[in-house]
């Protein structure tokens, strides 16, 4: 049976939809609005065409979340399509519905192979409590380096006072208890102005621990397992989730999870050379939380310091270690979300 691929190109206000069959013939477009009623008439307008093979989405975890969520529900298989490179837009031009046409032969040739994430379970909720925590916690960093710069510019008299306080928290709630009362001078205007940005760390470090509470247990009951690990935390296991998604099936191997996170090499061959390169792509958030987890048992696992002894008289280096270290983590991490019913394994 004659089937089709359909590429997307997705945007805030609408969606531009492209169809070839599978001999790579355009067999129509659609614009559609980014509704659930245009996501519907979109489903409609491709099946009259032929089956449906596949839909190759730009931005499934953005502009085009919405769309993959409506069509993973209805059962269709929902491949994620990275945006045309800069060499093509500038061969064949730049267009709604070319790069629509562009993100359907992607598929039909096999480069997007990514199934896009289900977006719809646990890790979802966990991600939308972490993008409030972190938006926190920025915030609060923000406030403490505004604070600190009112208190070095004060008047001499509030700046001498302030700096008989010792530890950060005593400091705040003092200055958050202020009472300035009517701004006549520099040093009441000055209070005025730290008492609210003391209010608001203060508000914020409340709104971080109520998050990292809810996180804890939301992460505690999706992976039990995982949270015993040493050196793993509630935010690094967080990430994890998130990354990998409510549909796990979709990581077909350790290896793809590696390359998901940045922690495998890179071929640089050239002529005579035979060489690797460190990866710079890949989850940033999730590489930077394997690193802490490799620093964090290097520094206080005995399995790990002996690996590390061993490696280090084998000539490594503690940049090799901690490369290989991210490995055998992901390696960890891999059988614990995306394989559960496989013996567990703990690297060094």
């Amino acid at each position: 049976m004659d089937h089709i691929i359909v590429g997307v190109d997705t945007h805030k206000a609408n969606h531009v939809a492209v169809a070839i069959n599978a001999h790579g013939a355009r067999l129509g477009t659609i614009t559609i609005p980014a509704t659930r009623k245009g996501y519907s008439s979109l489903e409609t307008w491709a099946s009259r065409l032929s089956h449906i093979k596949a839909f190759g989405i730009e931005g499934t975890g953005s502009y085009g979340a919405g769309l993959s969520r409506e069509l993973l529900a209805q059962g269709h298989t929902v491949l994620d399509v990275m945006r045309p490179n800069r060499q093509i837009r500038y061969l064949h031009g730049k267009s709604d519905s070319l790069d629509a046409e562009s993100a359907a032969r992607s598929v039909l040739n096999g480069q997007a192979t990514a199934l896009a994430k289900a977006q719809t379970g646990s890790s979802e909720m966990i991600r939308h409590i972490k993008v409030a925590r972190d938006s926190a916690v920025k915030a609060k960093s923000q406030a403490m380096i505004t604070l600190r710069t009112l208190i070095i510019n004060a008047p001499s008299d509030l700046r001498d006072a302030l700096d008989q306080i010792k530890g950060p928290i005593a400091l705040i709630r003092h200055i958050a208890a202020f009472r300035p009362g009517e701004i006549l001078s520099p040093s009441s205007s000055a209070k005025v102005a730290m008492r609210a940005i003391a209010r608001r760390w203060l508000m914020l470090h409340e709104e971080i621990a109520e998050h990292e509470c809810e996180l804890e247990r939301m992460v505690i009951s999706k992976a039990p397992a995982l949270m015993k690990s040493f050196g793993i935390s509630t935010i690094t296991v967080a990430e994890m989730l998130i990354l990998i998604g409510d549909n796990p099936e979709r990581i077909k191997s350790e290896s793809a999870l590696a390359k998901m996170c940045g922690v495998c090499p890179i071929p640089a061959s050239s002529g005579k050379t035979n060489r690797m390169r460190l990866n710079r792509g890949g989850n940033r958030q999730a590489n930077a939380a394997i690193y802490r987890v490799a620093v964090v048992r290097m520094r206080d696992d005995d399995r790990t310091k002996t690996y590390a002894a061993r490696r280090t008289a084998e000539g490594k280096t503690r940049r090799e270690i901690v490369r290989c270290l991210k490995r055998y983590i992901i390696r960890e991490i891999y059988r614990h979300l995306c394989t559960p019913s496989v013996s567990q394994f703990s690297g060094p």
